[in-house]
């Protein structure tokens, strides 16, 4: 934290506090949060303590938001399940209405800059573009200069594959047509699954007791891909992690057979995987085997598995039913992925602006002035 400028902030769509927990290690000192689920207003109070957080609807929490005014950040993530391609993706959907009430919360603090998160759909489908166009001239009308940029967690140290959008406005910054060369400086080779959840031991050790006791069925009539961590051979959208690469993105479905398998001996013990054995035997034609013979091997992605997963502390206290905690961890932004956003907007507000092509060739030119 040293020499890093401190910036005030205030949280919208808070959850359980992941995207906090980065903006929080960027140097945001955040004043003031808010969400309507009880147990993440729990969550977050367990590890953010101080009161800050404010568990009600969002339009009661915006009557008095004014006396924020000024303040350097506003950040969050308006509910992405009307967006997202893991839902029905309705247009009619009350929830997208919540991205507006997000840019009224900027409308009312006049904030330095805001960061506005939201899943990968909202910023390319061709479904979305009315959307797009008019969030961008609501942006453009309250006086902010803005980029839409689609980040991937896998390029910035988060063992997932998990791609999101980040509106980025700027009050008093106007040429940020370069903004995402900023990103560039905080990638990092992320860790594989096996090495995140190894440590942790296997499912019901002292260390990884939190499991997940959906069981594992295969599909009576699998949809093959050439991945055999593609596809669907099991039956629910819980796809089979493979523990040398990437996690597929986390849901807040999580909790029942939408949670991702993990085959343990493969994982833990070294062993072939029994996911490649078998796709190869249907890729070969083999007929699909009986519903239960699923080996015991195969199981759930555990609580503990999925935290450090999506980054959050080792030490974060979740508080609820274990359903509860698969969707608060499902719903948050990986802790180092907002952290690197955070960084990028914090940078970016202390130079009083944003380094683009014309700018650097203009300090290069004052610079040879001032050495003639």
């Amino acid at each position: 934290m040293n020499n890093k400028m401190v910036l005030s902030g205030i949280s919208l769509f808070s959850g359980a506090g992941g995207m906090d927990v980065g903006f929080i290690r960027a140097g945001v000192d955040v004043v003031s949060a808010n969400d309507i689920d009880r147990d993440a207003c729990l969550t977050y109070e367990a590890n953010h303590p101080g009161g800050i957080i404010k568990c009600s609807d969002i339009n009661e929490y915006l009557i008095d938001i004014h006396r924020f005014k000024g303040i350097d950040l506003v950040f969050g993530g308006p509910p992405c399940q009307g967006f997202s391609v893991a839902g029905k993706m309705n247009p009619n959907d009350p929830r997208n209405e919540l991205l507006w009430v997000f840019m009224k919360a900027v409308e009312l603090t006049k904030p330095r800059a805001f960061i506005c998160e939201n899943v990968k759909a909202l910023a390319v489908f061709d479904k979305w573009s009315k959307m797009r166009q008019r969030l961008f001239s609501v942006t453009s009308q309250l006086g902010y200069s803005y980029k839409l940029v689609v980040l991937n967690s896998s390029d910035f140290g988060v063992p997932q594959s998990r791609e999101r959008m980040f509106l980025i406005g700027f009050r008093d910054i106007k040429d940020i047509g370069n903004l995402e060369t900023h990103f560039e400086q905080y990638k990092k080779q992320a860790p594989k699954v096996r090495d995140i959840v190894s440590p942790l031991g296997i499912a019901g050790s002292e260390n990884n007791q939190r499991i997940c006791n959906a069981k594992v069925t295969l599909a009576a009539k699998p949809v093959m891909r050439r991945s055999p961590y593609a596809g669907m051979m099991f039956n629910g959208q819980g796809r089979p992690l493979n523990p040398n690469g990437y996690s597929c993105a986390l849901h807040a479905s999580m909790g029942g057979n939408k949670t991702p398998i993990i085959d343990e001996d493969h994982c833990y013990l070294g062993h072939e995987s029994w996911v490649e054995w078998y796709h190869s035997y249907l890729m070969k034609g083999g007929k699909p085997l009986s519903l239960n013979a699923a080996p015991k091997r195969l199981r759930r992605l555990t609580i503990d598995e999925a935290l450090r997963i999506q980054t959050f502390p080792y030490d974060y206290q979740f508080i609820g039913g274990h359903s509860s905690i698969y969707r608060q961890i499902g719903n948050a932004v990986p802790c180092d992925l907002a952290q690197v956003v955070a960084e990028v907007v914090r940078d970016c507000l202390a130079k009083g602006e944003v380094v683009t092509a014309s700018t650097a060739m203009e300090r290069k030119s004052k610079q040879l002035q001032l050495a003639i």
